[in-house]
């Protein structure tokens, strides 16, 4: 049975995709999106987003709007928030805590809402865990913290035990490991997801928190530097550049590709199994981020070497790969490929006007304010 479904964020990357699949099987779709940069360069409706939805242009943070974006709402999808590494660090809460705690606010105060709603749908991130799961030699599983900067500085890229200063391995990090975030965009994640499920489950509103991975794919944005390996990537190698990789490029992660996060998305708006649980969300497999240079240069067909200036990023997790089993008992497993996520992206970005290389300017402004350092 077709149903209603806000989609808040639902003109962005992860937003749309999401918004194209609901309207293909025929759900009522309404967005809210506050439109601003630098995920869209001007307050204009992208061209992919389907014209098959009631849009409002509109933030999450404002009663009123949100108000009017829940009337006669059965199923809400909340991707709304606000991503980079720079250090403005209440701007994370406003957004990401603040706007889903004004969403469950609306809710609980208003019966004709709350009565109506069936499902809520949160993404936070796979930030929330910080560096996961690690095997101690000595000490057995270990969920260490964020590496001291003097480390960093010195090259010493690895996490190693609290107690005895051992090297560790990485481990699979199951969503019901403690989170342990350490930079502001994955404390405020941490934050919402907090106060979605604890909320929902007060209020008896069924609601599900979305880990997503480093989720890759078309409709990124080209100039926001928190889009990640495959937005400096491909903008590099397709002016003739290098890739550009931090630290030594030996930390792993498992990127996930757009298609199938919305894929998981509708998992969650559909199945009553998810309630109330927090679920991985990502490509099932761990892949050093030089390895996946080599990724985007065989979907580019373009050779690479990647540079390595022994830079590095204040927050960034060493190794993270997070468990999706709980997802796969609901019938979910990633079916694209990453050579897929990279060709379609970088197709969808010269077809844009104002695809440039912007990764210099982004390198400026993050090592201006702190946040990309040099190792010595």
């Amino acid at each position: 049975m077709a149903r209603r479904i806000l989609v808040t964020g639902g003109a962005g990357f992860i937003g749309s995709h999401t918004v194209d699949l609901l309207v293909a099987r025929g759900d009522s779709v309404r967005v809210l999106d506050a439109l601003l940069p630098p995920v869209h360069a001007a307050a204009t409706w992208p061209s992919y987003l389907s014209a098959h939805v009631e849009r409002i242009h509109g933030s999450v943070e404002d009663p009123a709007t949100l108000r009017a974006a829940l009337h006669e709402i059965d199923v809400v999808v909340h991707l709304a928030a606000y991503q980079d590494y720079l250090p403005n660090f209440s701007r994370f809460f406003h957004v990401n805590a603040g706007g889903t705690a004004l969403l469950y606010e609306l809710l609980v105060a208003e019966a004709a809402l709350r009565d109506r709603v069936e499902r809520v749908v949160v993404a936070t991130s796979q930030a929330v865990l910080g560096e996961g799961r690690y095997e101690c030699p000595v000490h057995g599983t270990r969920f260490p913290g964020q590496r001291p900067l003097a480390q960093l500085e010195a090259r010493d890229w690895d996490p190693r035990c609290d107690d005895c200063g051992s090297a560790m391995a990485t481990r699979p990090t199951f969503a019901d490991d403690p989170p342990r975030p350490h930079n502001q965009y994955g404390i405020s994640k941490l934050t919402q997801e907090l106060i979605a499920l604890n909320l929902g489950a007060r209020y008896g509103i069924p609601t599900v928190a979305m880990r997503y991975s480093i989720t890759q794919g078309p409709r990124q944005s080209f100039t926001n530097p928190y889009s990640g390996a495959l937005r400096i990537f491909v903008q590099r190698v397709l002016h003739g550049r290098q890739p550009m990789v931090y630290e030594d490029g030996q930390q792993l992660r498992d990127f996930v590709t757009v298609w199938d996060v919305a894929r998981a998305n509708l998992i969650a708006i559909d199945d009553p199994r998810s309630d109330f649980k927090a679920l991985n969300v990502g490509g099932g497999r761990a892949i050093t981020v030089l390895d996946y240079a080599q990724v985007v240069s065989r979907a580019l067909a373009c050779p690479v070497t990647p540079e390595l200036p022994g830079r590095f990023r204040i927050g960034d997790t060493r190794h993270i790969c997070s468990d999706i089993s709980t997802l796969a008992d609901l019938g979910w497993r990633p079916k694209h490929t990453l050579e897929e996520a990279a060709s379609a992206y970088a197709e969808w970005a010269q077809a844009q006007p104002g695809f440039g290389d912007y990764t210099d300017s982004g390198l400026k402004t993050m090592t201006d304010q702190g946040v990309v350092r040099d190792a010595r």
